[in-house]
């Protein structure tokens, strides 16, 4: 059963519009997670602000946005002033422009929702959109007020629906010059380029999701289990240090011997 959209509102290109929800494409809510408890008392802890000089609770009336201008001195924002800065609709995703799908790189995306069309009526609508981007290779690129902020999104065509993926602000992605800049630009040597290509073919699956389970969740559920019923929690399993790799002296000698291994019967699955 699908979750209740947690958005609802419009996709709107030019003077075509249809109604629409929203719902995260990911969930965390299977994660185990803790509370933090008194040890002596068994009672949940909780957080409150304190006046950092005072140490007095701080009332949430008087709790107020402040830009830092120099040491111990702030420019104060009132709630409507920072309002003011915002989209005229928080209701309405307006699709400013698109470009090409695979122009915008997997740094800048962030948080994946599955958008769907909110009524029979607008389905056509939201159909055309979503086969034009298709049919074109492109994605559409708007903004929307998601979780408190205004955020730059991006649209994307997927199966019957549209993926919209919420994108990294530009002052939160490094420039990757700074940290290749310094690397070689020299061809790989053909013949190492041959033998590394045959151990991806080796090591080549298909897409499983169980490729990225969380193996500590599950012993995390194992403890809590036997802890539940009154048993001793499952004794750890020793860890041990991992082995220092060697100087690779000699890459053509590692790239054959790697095939060799991955060749063995009952290596590959």
């Amino acid at each position: 059963m699908a979750p209740r959209p947690f958005w609802k509102g419009y996709l709107k290109l030019s003077l075509v519009t249809c109604p629409v929800a929203m719902m995260p494409a990911t969930s965390e809510t299977e994660k185990v997670r803790f509370h933090t408890l008194n040890r002596k008392s068994g009672n949940r802890v909780v957080s409150q602000y304190v006046d950092s000089v005072t140490g007095k609770p701080v009332d949430e009336d008087d709790e107020v946005k402040g830009y830092p201008r120099g040491e111990d001195e702030y420019v104060l924002l009132e709630d409507d002033e920072l309002e003011s800065v915002g989209l005229e609709s928080t209701r309405t995703i307006d699709i400013e422009m698109f470009v090409p799908a695979d122009s915008i790189g997997p740094i800048w995306y962030d948080k994946p929702h599955y958008l769907t069309p909110d009524d029979p009526v607008g389905e056509e609508a939201f159909s055309v959109i979503r086969d034009a981007m298709a049919s074109t290779g492109m994605v559409g690129v708007s903004r929307l007020v998601m979780y408190r902020r205004e955020r730059a999104v991006m649209l994307e065509p997927r199966d019957k629906g549209i993926v919209l993926w919420t994108l990294r602000y530009g002052d939160e992605v490094r420039d990757e010059e700074n940290y290749f800049g310094g690397i070689g630009s020299e061809k790989a040597d053909p013949e190492l380029m041959t033998l590394v290509k045959t151990l991806i073919d080796e090591r080549t699956r298909s897409w499983d999701p169980k490729m990225v389970d969380d193996p500590v969740q599950h012993r995390l559920l194992d403890i809590i289990a036997a802890k539940k019923k009154g048993r001793k929690r499952p004794a750890a399993s020793a860890k041990s240090e991992p082995e220092k790799p060697s100087n690779v002296i000699n890459i053509m000698d590692a790239l054959k011997k790697s095939i060799a291994s991955e060749k063995k019967p009952g290596k590959r699955k």
